[in-house]
């Protein structure tokens, strides 16, 4: 019986996974940073409730610990607590852009450290690290969000390169639009107005109602490939989830190919004779 950590539990994928998880009788952690948003998994024998805010040291140790001194083991990490930021990058202020790269990167980076000693003593692991098709397509007025994703994605690259010969394996979710609340409650806007920004960055500073039509991906269908790729012997370093998000991926792809090709006599001219 594989055992999962899971981060961000209280909506959306995290919810969603964390049932399907439960729902097939694995033993799973669920955590939030409010344990009342979690009610819904109180009393099942194979579910460990925690607090975890993955801005706090302190409570990322105690869910790993409470984890193995539970269950014996963690078989899956998943890092999906995160949160999107909306505002140009001159609009941020410290706190603001603290606040998003402590969340987005420097929690799930310090869970993966907290974990890897368990994982290396067996040999064995899969690390899952929740991105954003924003890691590479950036939208205006999306910058920090999509430097976090994009920082995630760097670490998990070489992390798999390290962790690979013993045992362990590491994915990089990048889901498209999909119907949960990112939009929404998980949504922070800048609260500095520049007007020169008005029609680049502006014109996204506000949220988005979560059922709206455009948002085309199912959680709990996304919850139930998750389930099932993480027991293959083989996992994609990148796994996208949703038709638009290939769609984006692939159009972006094709545009770095055809930039390099154009502007490729000048890069080759910076060769030594």
């Amino acid at each position: 019986m594989r055992t999962w950590l899971i981060t961000g539990c209280s909506t959306g994928f995290g919810k969603s996974l964390a049932k399907a998880v439960a729902d097939a009788g694995e033993q799973v952690t669920v955590t939030a940073r409010r344990t009342e948003s979690l009610k819904e998994f109180e009393g099942r024998d194979n579910v460990l409730i925690v607090p975890l805010d993955v801005t706090s040291d302190e409570q990322i140790e105690d869910a790993v610990t409470k984890t193995i001194d539970t269950f014996g083991q963690i078989d899956i990490l998943v890092n999906n607590a995160g949160f999107g930021f909306r505002g140009a990058v001159e609009e941020a202020n410290d706190e603001e852009i603290g606040r998003i790269c402590n969340t987005n990167f420097w929690g799930p980076l310090k869970l993966i450290q907290e974990v890897l000693p368990y994982m290396r003593d067996k040999r064995n692991g899969v690390i899952v690290n929740f991105s954003s098709i924003a890691a590479f397509r950036t939208a205006e007025g999306s910058a920090y969000y999509g430097a976090t994703k994009a920082a995630l994605e760097s670490l998990s690259t070489g992390l798999s390169k390290e962790v690979s010969p013993l045992g362990i394996k590491v994915m990089i979710v990048e889901p498209g639009p999909f119907r949960t609340d990112f939009a929404g409650r998980s949504l922070a806007i800048a609260k500095r107005d520049i007007a020169d920004y008005a029609e680049t960055a502006g014109k996204r500073k506000e949220r988005d109602d979560p059922h709206t039509e455009w948002k085309l991906g199912d959680p709990d269908k996304a919850a139930k490939l998750l389930l099932e790729i993480t027991k293959k012997e083989k996992l994609p370093l990148r796994l996208l989830l949703g038709s638009d998000a290939v769609r984006i991926a692939k159009d972006y792809y094709h545009e770095v190919l055809a930039e390099i090709e154009e502007f490729e006599e000048y890069s080759l001219s910076t060769d030594e004779d």
